[in-house]
């Protein structure tokens, strides 16, 4: 045993060795750009409401300013396309490319971002942070993703083999996401189990308290929320149901989904015009069995094998192409559509240059 452990010993001190972390760390780091950044501005604008409940009666709801704090670390090689006006990184910028499978160069690239937010009133938390690795035939992948504006929170890591023809890359391999189980519905649950009752039921488990003969509806802490049923069912209720669904949702553990993925991409550029396009596809899921598994959701969106799977899909198109020394027109987007979760972003138009 104590003839292991020197040996080990021996192996780990001459691998320290021969391991340069100065070297690696250059090499890693090298070109890559690290940014903090806070930005702000005026929200939208304060709204007199009035009521004639008590006599005529007038408040403002005021919405305090909008921020944006950014962390973040990059390297990422730009596009041909991509100008890089800004003399400094804000933490504003939208590089829809940065979703594609492969950058422009192979090698190792990455991103690690984190943006606190306050739009209109609304606190929320962003974070995208990904390494990818693209060799000649094959792509790693691990990132994280929290969109707090379109609901959407993951994990995912992939592994794919590649291949060229030409211009278009095509790729395909397995794909591991895990996320809160976004086939669960708190309201769906509940009512099974109570019959269908209506909502105020659920509000009276949840603690809050209803004088119908003197119209006063008070909260778990006894502080009156609303005097008259319009209030109650148009406000509170509706409260009540977000606060209660989130709290059950945070409840449960986080799901592992093993699917299939089918990739492309495809790059050209020339300074007059351009074309990127990249495109997944998964269409085959791994049932696990479990009792919050997306394999037994049973949704609008078209399924096959027996209701068990689903087409799972992101992608993404960047267009330019300049007419002439005047004019040119652009479309820029990209699309994902993971589980019952969908967001997507889009931009087109035409400059017209007068000289």
């Amino acid at each position: 045993m104590k003839k292991l452990i020197l040996l080990f010993l021996l192996i780990s001190n001459i691998a320290y060795a021969q391991f340069d972390y100065k070297a690696f760390c250059k090499k890693t780091f090298k070109f890559s750009t690290f940014y903090a950044a806070a930005s702000g501005g005026t929200s939208i604008s304060d709204v007199d409401v009035f009521s004639i409940t008590n006599g005529l009666e007038t408040s403002t709801i005021k919405t305090p300013f909008d921020y944006n704090l950014a962390f973040g670390i990059r390297k990422i090689a730009r596009f041909g396309y991509e100008n890089r006006a800004n003399t400094f990184y804000d933490g504003t910028e939208n590089s829809w490319s940065d979703a594609a499978s492969i950058g422009k160069v192979s090698g190792l690239e990455f991103l690690f971002e984190t943006d606190i937010k306050r739009q209109e009133g609304v606190d929320y938390i962003d974070q995208h942070h990904f390494i990818r690795y693209v060799g000649d035939w094959y792509i790693l992948k691990g990132e994280y993703l929290q969109d707090g504006f379109a609901d959407i929170e993951y994990f995912e890591t992939s592994q794919r083999f590649r291949y060229n023809i030409g211009k278009l890359s095509l790729n395909i391999g397995l794909a591991q996401r895990m996320s809160e189980p976004y086939s669960y519905d708190p309201l769906e649950e509940w009512l099974l189990d109570n019959g269908g009752i209506h909502y105020t039921y659920l509000a009276l488990q949840e603690g809050y308290d209803v004088d119908v003969y003197n119209s006063i509806y008070t909260d778990p802490s006894g502080e009156v929320v609303a005097t008259s049923p319009e209030v109650w069912e148009e406000v509170i209720i509706p409260e009540m149901l977000a606060n209660y669904t989130e709290r059950k949702r945070d409840q449960l553990e986080n799901k592992l989904q093993q699917s299939l993925v089918l990739g492309l991409d495809y790059y050209y550029y020339k300074k007059n015009f351009w074309l990127h396009t990249w495109a997944n596809l998964m269409p085959w899921h791994y049932d696990d069995g479990g009792e919050y598994s997306y394999n037994n959701y049973k949704s609008n969106a078209w399924r096959y094998m027996d209701g068990k799977q689903w087409f799972d899909y992101s992608g993404g198109l960047i267009f330019g192409y300049k007419l002439n020394k005047h004019l040119g027109t652009f479309v820029e987007g990209k699309y994902n559509k993971y589980w019952n979760r969908r967001w997507y972003d889009f931009k087109c138009g035409i400059n017209y240059v007068i000289f």
